[in-house]
């Protein structure tokens, strides 16, 4: 036993020598570390560990009223610049002409709206950018280049206003001189290179975040960005609009990045200087429903800025799914309908006619299909705004919601009622239609007011409903006579004829004719004005969406209801119902049914034994119809417009169309049958949605 105890103490001291020699160790590392190399390694933990950033939250989907896809968010990648990226010792110009040149490599496309040509000789494009990039471009020569008094209003910023200051070569001197481009650069790395330092100056000067210099990346690029080291470039996960269709533009709308002045009415907490935001139609009506809240995460890089470790500290949620009331197939229809009977129409050499069309629910004021022609896609709406800006056809302008038209004969079911609701006549009163029509109070000093029905001949006698069928002037011109302006105008305002419908993506508000409007403008009001409003003429101007909703709310008995597109909001994993649309009426126009009946009689007879009862003889269910003529000038074709509801005795929906130099209204009928059968012949069960654990019947 005493033999082993010398081996023991050994082994003892051999294993107290290695723990020592390991504390040593430790020690050194930790003052090498802590001590020696301390401010190194803060620094480059301080610069791998606190990067924070903010994950984009997609926006919600948008639906039909029947669930089909509308539009949707695709997940995709957006490469920024930024200059904080760089190491002390790295030059700026140098690190944004490499990454130029990958892109060009690669034909990736970057953002550049410095309003100066790319190539030489140069020449200024600010007379064609939008007034966001004029505004900037002001800005940055106002404070930065301080060769633009501030004086000038930015909005005033021209190509001859430019070059009455500098040349554009002279400019382009200017430029680079203040971004320090090197003397020995092609024209073409300078200008390039120059595009984007005016990019990073002006973020500085209306304090956005950092540049997102390229779009919807692919995977290759970025692969190639993270292995090649190329400072101040930061890849960020991103998501771009889809469409599933290339219907409804108008309505859809547009996104875009939010620029300075919706920034500065954003709240801060929710919007920063690169998101997404909704610009026109229901993107921006349902921006609140759509958006997304962003998420944060906590980014971890080496020294030479590759990620190596990323954690989430708040997941993004996605917008919510909006459902429309839209009817996409019918939307289809009406759109094809407007374009078939234009591209008819055009066969006589005239090409700038223009078309809106709306159909509204009866009893709800949904809006069903909303139409304008021209129109564009809105999947390549972004490639192409300059060309569809410039385009003399507006494409762009939504003439279903903003064009005014004078209403033309549609208008007389509106008079009728006003004149059988206030007791100016009966159903059963008959006037004889001579052709020539006096004003029957002489004014002194003047000659009478005469007017023509539009038939010379007279029609003879007619009732209120012969009157609609024969849309016959003359027995509305008495009418006018005897309602009065302020009589017709008050029926007129009840069915929401002269004010804004409602619609939730805006609307114009037209023009009621009477004294009011006419003093607005200098004029004074006569009571020939008002036997010619009586007839929809004067200075009536209405949407087709106003008229499309007057209508429906006549076919419904009076019931007025907003115009709207709304129908139903749910969470983005539909665990909850956010909105459901349960529409009440605005207003009741009291309408006695003799009278109702007496005015969709006269337009039920236009179909079936009138002038349009030829058109109709194709339509798959009953209706009632105006046609109307607006006239513009002597020297212009008249407007075509059409009205109808359909079926005759429980209508369901209604449809106004406004055709631009379509001549009568008559033309329009077959656009209107073509959508009514879309409607009515529609198989819904390929829409309908079945539950769990139910059988197909």
């Amino acid at each position: 036993m005493t033999e082993t105890k010398p081996n023991s103490a050994r082994r003892l001291y051999v294993l107290c020598g290695f723990l020592l020699c390991v504390l040593l160790a430790y020690v050194g590392v930790m003052y090498d570390t802590q001590i020696r190399n301390g401010s190194y390694y803060r620094e480059q933990s301080v610069r791998t560990i606190t990067t924070t950033e903010t994950v984009e939250a997609s926006r919600g989907v948008l639906t039909d009223r029947n669930g089909q896809v509308l539009v949707s968010s695709r997940q995709t990648y957006a490469l920024t610049f930024d200059v904080s990226l760089l190491n002390e010792d790295d030059d700026e110009n140098e690190a944004i002409l490499r990454l130029i040149r990958l892109c060009r490599e690669r034909g990736v496309a970057w953002a550049d709206n410095l309003p100066i040509t790319q190539a030489a000789p140069y020449a200024y494009t600010a007379d064609s950018a939008g007034s966001v990039q004029r505004s900037r471009f002001a800005k940055f020569l106002q404070s930065s280049l301080k060769t633009l008094s501030t004086n000038v209003p930015r909005d005033s910023v021209t190509d001859e206003l430019l070059s009455a200051i500098l040349s554009p070569i002279a400019m382009m001197d200017r430029l680079r001189d203040f971004f320090a481009i090197p003397a020995d650069w092609t024209d073409a790395d300078a200008r390039a290179v120059i595009g984007v330092r005016y990019e990073l100056e002006v973020r500085k000067i209306v304090n956005t975040t950092a540049y997102v210099f390229a779009e919807d990346v692919d995977t290759e690029l970025i692969s190639l960005i993270k292995d090649g080291n190329y400072r101040g470039a930061r890849v960020s996960s991103s998501s771009v609009r889809e469409y599933s269709t290339s219907s409804a533009a108008h309505v859809l709308g547009t996104v875009g990045r939010i620029n300075e002045q919706e920034l500065a009415a954003a709240d801060p907490a929710i919007y920063n200087g690169e998101d997404w935001i909704g610009k026109s139609g229901v993107e921006l009506a349902f921006e609140d429903y759509l958006r997304g809240t962003d998420g944060k995460r906590l980014i971890s890089s080496n020294a030479d800025g590759k990620i190596t470790d990323e954690i989430y500290t708040t997941q993004p949620k996605p917008g919510s799914t909006v459902a429309l009331t839209l009817d996409i197939d019918l939307q289809q229809a009406a759109e094809q309908a407007l374009a078939d009977t234009i591209s008819d129409l055009n066969k006589d050499g005239n090409t700038t006619r223009g078309a809106g069309a709306a159909v509204i629910r009866v009893g709800t004021g949904e809006v069903l299909a909303l139409a304008s022609y021209p129109t564009f896609d809105p999947a390549t709406y972004s490639q192409n705004v300059a060309l569809l800006n410039s385009d003399l056809s507006r494409p762009l302008f939504n003439r279903a919601t903003q064009g005014r038209y004078a209403p033309g004969s549609t208008f007389k079911p509106c008079t009728a009622i006003a004149a059988l609701e206030s007791g100016v006549t009966t159903t059963s009163e008959k006037i004889r239609d001579t052709g020539l029509w006096y004003y029957p109070d002489m004014i002194a000093g003047t000659e009478p007011f005469t007017a023509w029905c539009w038939n010379h001949a007279g029609h003879g006698l007619q009732n209120v409903t012969q009157a609609i069928t024969n849309s016959c002037n003359y027995y509305f011109y008495t009418m006018g006579y005897r309602l009065g302006i302020d009589r017709l105008d008050e029926y007129a305002a009840a069915f929401g004829l002269g004010s804004r419908t409602g619609i939730e993506i805006g609307d114009d508000p037209g023009v009621l004719a009477g004294p009011a409007y006419s003093e607005s403008i200098g004029q004074t009001w006569y009571g020939g004005n008002t036997v010619m409003a009586a007839i929809g003429q004067s200075d009536n101007l209405f949407t087709p969406v106003q008229l499309a909703n007057y209508i429906a709310t006549l076919a419904g008995g009076g019931d007025h209801y907003a115009a709207h597109l709304l129908k139903s909001v749910k969470s983005y994993d539909n665990s909850s119902v956010l909105y459901a649309d349960a529409p009440t009426p605005l207003n009741t126009v009291s309408i006695r049914p003799e009278n109702l009946a007496a005015v969709k009689n006269g337009m039920h007879d236009l179909t079936t034994k009138g002038s349009l009862a030829g058109y109709f003889s194709r339509c798959v269910v009953d209706a009632g119809a105006k046609t109307g003529t607006a006239q513009i000038s002597k020297l212009t074709k008249n407007n075509g417009v059409f009205v109808c509801f359909a079926p005759f005795d429980e209508p369901e929906i209604a449809l106004a169309i406004v055709i631009e130099k379509g001549g009568s209204g008559a033309a329009l009928a077959n656009a209107a049958v073509d959508i009514l059968n879309a409607y009515f012949t529609k198989d819904e069960i390929g829409y309908t949605v079945v539950g769990e654990d139910e059988l197909i019947p």
